[in-house]
């Protein structure tokens, strides 16, 4: 068990290295979060470097990538988790969570919280340039 947790973190741990080595780097990253009070499950998209809210969190994607589909499945992002609470007239923020989590594997680095899961699910790849919609020389 210890052995294959070192493969998998020595093969997708380093994601971000490995961008430009046959992984897909992706411009959304598509997560699903568990509020455990109300038992509610959401699934919603975050671009990269734009903070989406869910419930009191506020989870920033820094990095997503995948690979590309003649390969095994993995997707890949970086997070960065505050928990936004009251505080009086202002709000207090803190980070909960920073690091890398795994589609496959989500117990590996997962945000450890009394009320919220997050994970990854999915890496939305930016469409290339699009095919000719018509026969050449039309």
């Amino acid at each position: 068990m210890a052995l294959s947790l070192m493969a998998l973190l020595a093969g997708a741990g380093d994601a971000g290295a490995q961008g430009t080595m046959g992984q897909l780097q992706g411009n959304v990253a598509v997560l699903q979060g568990l509020d455990k009070t109300t038992a509610r499950v959401s699934k919603f998209d975050a671009p990269i470097d734009k903070p989406v809210h869910f419930g009191t969190l506020v989870i920033t994607v820094r990095a997503c990538y995948k690979h590309p589909p003649e390969e095994r499945p993995e997707t890949t992002a970086f997070l960065e988790i505050d928990e936004t609470r009251p505080n009086g007239a202002a709000n207090e923020t803190k980070r909960v969570f920073s690091g890398w989590m795994f589609a496959s594997s989500p117990a590996i680095s997962a945000l450890e919280d009394p009320i919220y899961d997050v994970n990854v699910l999915d890496c939305k790849i930016p469409a290339t340039s699009a095919p000719p919609s018509g026969p050449p020389g039309k």
